[in-house]
């Protein structure tokens, strides 16, 4: 516990030196600009959800196994529940629910980059979490500084500060993340790891963001030093 605080203490006098402070806005999932109305069968208008555009990338579960698929259409029930159609990795079609949708990426536009984009998104869906931490390159002691900043930010307004995929890893590198980058650092603040330090923050049953826990919470928990080399 000693010395957690310590590396804590070492880790607000050399934040500044590797992090870059997080954005306020936060990115959200693609998705299509409009929300149509329709009506139920007695005649009274009903809001559509907001759906995801068709063309986009995503992660979706199918009695309980994840695949990664694409969008091919999008429809709407007469309770304004969206639904896709969507062909997976392995060309199987599936129609599926919105709350089915793990996670979304936009798909870019030129057919040669979203080939490429698609593949890399198929294989980092099996990559472990080591590998993971490898790819974007980030350490114990990086999300260490993370959970710091953004428990400091939190302090600052009153109430603890979320990181979302993108503000973490222009947090930790000081640069725009990249559709994979984004990608990569979802799965790894789901990790046992992470969850040391922040919570998934979920909306329309998909997580978004990642809340920073307490000092308190963090000092509790009995796994802290197995993730240093104390």
């Amino acid at each position: 516990m000693l010395r957690l605080l310590v590396v804590s203490a070492l880790s607000f006098s050399t934040a500044t030196a590797f992090v870059a402070n997080a954005p306020a806005s936060i990115t959200k999932p693609f998705m299509a600009s409009s929300c149509m109305h329709s009506k139920k069968p007695g005649g009274d208008e009903v809001e559509n959800q907001q759906a995801f555009a068709v063309g986009s990338f995503i992660e979706f579960v199918e009695k309980s196994r994840t695949h990664i698929g694409k969008i091919e259409a999008v429809e709407h029930k007469s309770s304004g529940g969206a639904r896709y159609q969507v062909v997976d990795s392995e060309g199987h079609p599936f129609n599926i629910p919105d709350k089915d949708v793990k996670y979304c990426m936009a798909c870019p536009s030129s057919p040669g980059q979203a080939e490429k984009l698609y593949k890399e998104f198929c294989k980092a869906q099996e990559t472990p979490i080591q590998s993971i931490q490898k790819e974007i390159d980030v350490t114990p002691e990086l999300l260490l500084m993370a959970w710091e900043e953004a428990v400091e930010d939190g302090e600052e307004e009153s109430s603890s500060h979320n990181l979302t995929p993108a503000s973490f890893i222009e947090l930790v590198h000081a640069h725009a993340a990249s559709a994979m980058e984004k990608y990569l650092a979802w799965k790894y603040l789901q990790s046992e790891q992470a969850h040391i330090f922040f919570k998934e923050i979920k909306n329309h049953g998909r997580v978004v963001s990642f809340k920073a826990k307490t000092r308190k919470a963090v000092d509790n928990a009995k796994d802290v030093s197995d993730i240093f080399d104390f």
